[in-house]
């Protein structure tokens, strides 16, 4: 009987943390859709959280975005009323992005969203083993979480 196509390349870890992450990716786009939100959004809004006020210009390096794409993103936010953008209080020149008391309670329930896909992408792992797994992906990955 003949081995099943690719089965060398489908048992390779690469491929299939390919297959996890896009799993992964899909489950937590959907939970973000059902906030009416999609993932850079979503990252965005979450790193003005947490560097807030922040200049647009350190926001975009800071999760990796394009600049023109992050004022698409950041335009959405505000003309929802997530995120606001004001004179930067360390340098008048530049715009600085906070945000909003809506905006907050939109990425809680993003982030409980996200949390619960995650958990259903891991089902199948019990807690240490979801633990363990977390951690040799942080090693594996290259950061340090």
């Amino acid at each position: 009987m003949a081995e099943a196509p690719l089965s060398a390349i489908r048992s390779l870890p690469s491929w299939l943390l390919g297959r996890a992450a896009a799993r992964g990716r899909a489950l937590v786009a959907e939970a973000l859709a059902a906030e009416g939100m999609k993932m850079w959004h979503h990252v965005v809004l979450s790193a003005v959280r947490d560097l807030a006020p922040v200049a647009q210009a350190d926001l975009g390096r800071s999760v990796g975005l394009d600049p023109k794409d992050l004022v698409g993103v950041l335009n959405d936010l505000q003309n929802a009323g997530h995120v606001v953008r004001a004179p930067d209080p360390r340098d008048r020149r530049k715009n600085a992005v906070s945000l909003t008391d809506e905006g907050a309670r939109l990425l809680e329930r993003c982030e409980t969203a996200a949390r619960a896909a995650n958990d259903d992408l891991l089902a199948p792992l019990s807690a240490a083993e979801r633990d363990q797994f977390t951690d040799l992906l942080i090693r594996i990955s290259g950061t340090d979480g």
